[in-house]
């Protein structure tokens, strides 16, 4: 695959550059769109305001009622990580509030599938809830919204995907994305929209004197929770969503968090006084997510909700041995999916499907949502991969690349051919579908002529955007600090990338896979150490004198001292 290193260009803002902060992180900021220092605020003051979000009035008067009556509440969540930080919150957040009786389900799977569907109401319903609270999902159960209603279980949902053309009957529903909402923010995760949904709740029993004289619990203890749920779900980090994590960072590196987040810190071999939010993602995300992929996502709510460190302990170890699982699972699925492209040739992508679809019939349900993401990456198309469902059916994942709206997609096809797809939603760049076994064949046609209505043959070319290059004097230890404490990165807000070439030193493979490169900065300066993880490079070729990198400028902690190094994401010779 062709990688196009192209560079950011932008201005820095006047008051951008009056700010006091280092010239190469104002030049980062100013290529990100900010336009002065009041954009990079993090205090809570500056959150948008709750009761902004269309239905709020109507759902936390709902709660309240249900408080004041002593009524049982059922949280049901999702099976990924947002649904499990979400459901914890809801529960946690829900018992600080004064709920009696708060308890949560979460669907299987395997069993169920995603969201509130009638079969999940039947099982909610033993428990004899009166109020069902949905987090991170309902936006699109019109059938278990209406078995809900049926059994005169009253719901209230809160979501955050895209709606459809229909809305559920629910009691009261509150979601950035649904019609007429005039939130400033669409890019709320699941738990931040339950967080806002709490602290409206607050303010309603406040004003009600719920609290006497006080204020009420401090919902910011739950920050950690929001933090590991809009990170691991790959939402814009736009500035409301930047103060969220930022603020729950802290209290993560300040000891500040649960029991569970400090666990799976631990699990993970991270360090908790620097957490940074491409940890959540990339090393605590996956670990809790790994419960849904192949057990029951209890698991991980549960190792979120328990005040023990030693049973958090417990429950982080086995969510760390099912992600080393799901890893072995993914590895062998990823051999095979790549074994099949061979006859495409695969290094010559211009025979493959400019909308790929993939299946075999015993690919593990859990992790084809990883999979699509790894080959998408690989090729640089979008990819949905699909696995049994049993009873005919086959359910699909789906990941895209910049320039489809990949929920969008399905829809448009959908439309086109009614009845071929059972269900679908999602988001930009995800989104889940279900079809007939024997409709594949006809979905893969419909699918690559839809996705090649809107991509080019410039748009399958992995590109990578750049920050600039960097002078020798700016590759130190004080520039790698102030980036790293400049973000939280992350979608939408992209880590820095720089770019450059520079002299090869020497190389040699770490840990099997990993290549650690010494590099002399161009027009001299001190050498320093560089790293490409995962990397297959163990010939590179010995005559090479130049390299062009596109890396990132971070810290590296060994034995008490810090230096800085480069981590490395394209490599190529000069």
């Amino acid at each position: 695959m062709s990688v196009l290193i192209r560079r950011r260009q932008a201005a820095v803002p006047p008051a951008l550059a009056a700010g006091g902060l280092h010239p190469v992180l104002a030049r980062v900021y100013a290529q990100r769109g900010i336009q002065g220092p009041d954009e990079l605020a993090r205090g809570l003051d500056r959150l948008l305001p709750a009761d902004a979000l269309k239905g709020m009035e109507t759902a936390t008067a709902l709660l309240a009622e249900v408080i004041a009556q002593g009524q049982r509440i059922l949280v049901v969540g999702d099976f990924d990580c947002d649904g499990a930080t979400s459901s914890a919150l809801a529960v946690r957040a829900l018992r600080l509030l004064g709920a009696a009786e708060v308890d949560y389900l979460v669907p299987n799977r395997f069993e169920y599938g995603y969201g509130l569907t009638p079969e999940i109401v039947a099982v909610a319903a033993d428990r004899r809830p009166d109020l069902i609270v949905t987090v991170d999902n309902g936006i699109s159960s019109l059938d278990g919204v209406a078995a809900a209603n049926a059994r005169g279980i009253r719901v209230l949902v809160t979501d955050h995907h895209l709606p459809g053309a229909e809305l559920p009957a629910a009691a009261a529903m509150v979601n950035p994305n649904q019609p007429g909402d005039r939130f400033p923010s669409k890019h709320l995760a699941g738990v931040g929209v339950i967080f806002y949904v709490m602290l409206a709740l607050r303010a309603h029993l406040r004003a009600a004197g719920a609290f006497g004289t006080g204020t009420g619990p401090n919902l910011a203890t739950l920050l950690d929770l929001v933090a590991l749920g809009t990170v691991a779900d790959v939402v814009t980090l736009d500035h409301n969503n930047r103060i969220l994590v930022a603020q729950g960072l802290a209290r993560i590196r300040a000891g500040q968090c649960c029991p569970g987040i400090a666990a799976l810190i631990s699990v993970a071999k991270r360090r908790q006084g620097d957490l940074a939010a491409t940890d959540l993602g990339f090393a605590l995300g996956p670990r809790l997510n790994a419960a849904g992929r192949l057990e029951d996502m209890s698991l991980g709510i549960e190792c979120l909700l328990t005040d023990d460190p030693a049973r958090a302990d417990e429950l982080a170890q086995r969510l760390d041995g099912l992600n080393q699982e799901r890893r072995h699972i993914e590895t062998a699925m990823k051999d095979e999916a790549l074994a099949s492209l061979e006859a495409l040739s695969l290094e010559e992508t211009a025979d493959l499907p400019v909308g790929l679809c993939l299946f075999e019939p015993h690919w593990h349900q859990g992790v084809i949502g990883i999979l699509a993401s790894r080959i998408k990456d690989r090729l640089h198309r979008p990819v949905i991969v699909f696995a049994a469902a049993g009873d005919g059916q086959i359910k699909g994942s789906a990941r895209s690349v910049p320039g489809l709206h990949i929920r969008d997609a399905l829809d448009a096809v959908a439309a086109a051919h009614p009845g071929l797809l059972s269900k679908f939603g999602g988001h930009a760049m995800a989104a889940g579908l279900s079809l007939a076994e024997d409709d594949l064949p006809r979905f893969r046609e419909a699918f690559d002529a839809e996705v090649r209505r809107h991509l080019s043959a410039d748009d399958l070319h992995h590109q990578l955007l750049s920050d600039g290059d960097l002078a020798a004097d700016e590759l130190d230890l004080a520039v790698a600090e102030a980036l790293r404490a400049g973000g939280p990165w992350g979608q939408g807000f992209a880590e820095p990338l720089f770019d450059g070439v520079f002299t090869l030193l020497g190389q040699r493979i770490v840990g099997e896979r990993h290549l650690k490169l010494r590099l002399q900065p161009p027009a001299g300066g001190q050498a320093l150490d560089a790293i490409a993880f995962n990397t297959t490079d163990e010939n590179w070729p010995a005559t090479v004198a130049q390299v062009r990198l596109a890396y990132r400028l971070d810290v590296n902690e060994y034995n008490g001292r810090r230096s800085a190094q480069l981590l490395v994401e394209h490599i190529e010779p000069c």
